[in-house]
């Protein structure tokens, strides 16, 4: 017998199916969610506790002619699946296929690529003065979930659009996590929401205690207490949203399809913003997702029957950083750390676990968190802020304003630096380079491997100004450097392999792939050396020094887009000096990845052992062409 999810092409098709069939729908739509992250990975939690949500806002809506903006986007599983893409959906997240999160390229019914937290409602309000400027009259429809409501960016359009009184509908999904769960005052006024469908039950039980009862005594005072603190926790989170000049509509039990329709029924006809509030489950109807919602966030493959991961993990530098802030809490009593809702993703779960006074979970607003860490810096503290590094983008004034034109001694941590797999071209840590290179006074280091990362957190934490240390989501390399290496002199590199006809460059995880292409190299009777820099800022001069005087071509290779990074960085030092230097070609990202494990797409970039080695050969003949040209015209 054929699912009924196989006879769902478009959004019109849910619109004549009864509620038992969409319950059913729903429960197959959920099987197919758990059963293909359960082999590629993916985003799962979120997804399992939008499924109603979804179908109910297809339904209601008449997508893709009204528009449906998605938050982030990491729970749009269910909206690919209905919209046209079934087939593709067993290559979600792998190389050529579906992104996790929109993509208009994938689908009209996209309506913008997303990935990062609270852009949803300014980018809906700027769709709603487009839509009267051309004179239309379709709804404009938000997804937004508590997390990202906290947001300084959805505050701003929160104020902007209460100003403005468009009919917009907010659709509040409201789950208490983000990645991590939810933190600060708006987590608790949610709450606060959530408890006045308790105080709902005690309003109606008081009446019917008062009818049944003529003499009720103490008995009546508790239900009173009990009723007045149902009616705090109501009103004062409602007149947040109605303050904002939101009609509030809620909280509305988000795995309810009807109560789900009827809600946006009313909500699509009022003409004012809306605030519909709705309470999900995140990872419903898959138990260990429920239990343990933060790791099925963003999960490896595991096993169905019991959510287990299918392998054992090997090392990454994400694990390197949970132990060394373990080893600095005891040792550097003022250390303290700040994270942007993402704790057990940056490794700071233990350092919270420990030392539970010196841990800052700001929720999802990395420039609070970075003007937080300055004014711990003025206080006398030593602050780390582990951040991912595509999110850091969102803070440079921050870090240029706040800290390093104070010269305040911060520590930042950027986890997925680089090529990052899975998550697609919004989550590309590639651009951390060329942006934080521009920072005054800023210190920043790439190591090869876990002992230079450890290395360079101890000696960072002694530095009197701000440092920034990026590394890649990957397992950490073994046994390519020697013993003693991460215990260099700070703001040295070194020469780990020696050669003859060229040099490679080398920073942070491409150490690794340019020995290996030296080693392919030499299958060739091309000697290649290699050298790891570690630093950016400062740049170890007198090793580029000495490499410029040893070999007669060099190759940069850096994880990072070629504009203003760390090739730009040796070319224009190079550049500066007197007597002429050998050519320097430089390799990095030319094309902004899209969905890929990380070895594809480096291969893609051409930054695998095979393709640094290929670019190398191609630029050791094109110098030897150039040469013998020049000598022809002698």
């Amino acid at each position: 017998m054929s699912s009924l999810l196989e006879n769902i092409s478009q959004p019109a098709d849910l619109r004549g199916l009864s509620m038992g069939e969409l319950e059913k729908l729903a429960a197959e739509i959920r099987t197919r969610i758990i059963e293909q992250v359960s082999i590629s990975g993916g985003h799962l939690a979120s997804n399992l506790g939008v499924v109603e949500l979804t179908i109910a806002l297809h339904r209601v809506f008449d997508t893709p002619a009204d528009l449906l903006v998605w938050d982030v986007g990491h729970q749009t599983y269910t909206h690919k699946l209905i919209t046209g893409r079934q087939e593709a959906f067993c290559r979600v997240r792998q190389e050529d296929g579906l992104c996790g999160f929109p993509a208009r390229a994938e689908s009209p019914s996209d309506v913008t690529n997303t990935g990062h937290a609270s852009t949803s409602l300014s980018q809906a309000l700027g769709l709603r003065a487009a839509r009267d400027l051309a004179g239309e009259n379709h709804k404009i429809v938000v997804v937004m979930g508590d997390g990202a409501l906290s947001g300084g960016l959805a505050m701003e359009a929160l104020n902007n659009t209460g100003q403005l009184q468009k009919d917009l509908i907010l659709v509040l999904n409201d789950n208490e996590h983000s990645i991590s769960r939810n933190v600060g005052v708006l987590a608790r006024q949610l709450e606060g929401l959530r408890s006045s469908l308790g105080y709902r039950r005690t309003k109606n039980a008081v009446k019917s205690f008062l009818e049944r009862s003529p003499k009720v005594g103490s008995s009546l005072v508790r239900f009173i207490d009990r009723l007045k603190l149902g009616v705090k926790a109501f009103i004062l989170p409602n007149m947040l949203f109605e303050s904002f000049g939101f009609f509030y509509i809620g909280p509305i039990d988000g795995h309810d399809q009807e109560a789900l329709e009827k809600a946006l029924r009313k909500a699509k006809r009022l003409s004012s913003p809306v605030l519909v509030h709705v309470l999900t489950t995140k990872g419903k109807g898959f138990a260990p997702a429920e239990r343990n919602p933060t790791f099925f966030h963003s999960a490896p493959p595991f096993q169905l029957t019991t959510g287990e991961p299918i392998r054992q993990e090997p090392p990454t530098y994400t694990e390197v950083v949970h132990s060394t802030l373990l080893e600095v809490g005891e040792r550097i009593p003022e250390t303290v750390c700040i994270t942007a809702a993402m704790a057990d993703g940056t490794g700071l779960d233990g350092f919270a676990r420990i030392y539970p006074d010196r841990f800052f979970d700001v929720g999802i607003a990395e420039e609070h968190a970075l003007s937080f860490a300055a004014g711990l810096a003025l206080g006398g503290r030593r602050p780390v802020v582990a951040i991912y590094s595509t999110f850091l983008q969102r803070a440079f004034d921050q870090l240029l304003h706040d800290i390093s034109l104070q010269h305040l001694p911060v520590l930042f941590l950027l986890d997925r630096a680089g090529v990052v797999p899975g998550d697609g071209p919004t989550h590309q840590g590639i651009y951390d380079l060329s942006f934080l290179r521009c920072i005054p006074g800023l210190e920043i280091l790439a190591p090869a491997d876990g002992r230079e990362l450890r290395a360079m957190i101890l000696g960072a934490l002694v530095r009197p100004g701000p440092v920034a240390i990026r590394y890649p989501k990957s397992a950490i390399p073994e046994g390519i450097l020697p013993e003693g290496q991460a215990a260099m002199p700070w703001g040295r590199g070194s020469l780990l392999r020696e050669g003859r006809d060229l040099a490679f460059l080398a920073l942070g995880a491409t150490v690794e792939s340019c020995l290996l292409a030296s080693s392919i190299l030499i299958e060739t009777g091309i000697e290649a050396a290699v050298y790891n820099f570690r630093f950016l800022a400062p740049l170890d001069i007198p090793l580029l020094r000495v490499a410029s005087r040893t070999y007669p071509l060099l190759i940069t290779v850096e994880e990072n887009v070629l504009a203003g990074g760390f090739g730009s960085a040796l070319l224009e030092e190079l550049q500066g000096w007197d007597r002429p230097q050998p050519p320097l070609v430089r390799l990095g990202i030319e094309e902004v990845p899209g969905v890929g494990s990380r070895p594809e797409l480096l291969r893609r970039a051409g930054l695998d052992p095979e393709g640094i080695a290929r670019k190398a050969r191609e630029a050791l003949s094109a110098m030897v062409t150039q040469a013998v040209r020049d000598d022809s015209l002698r």
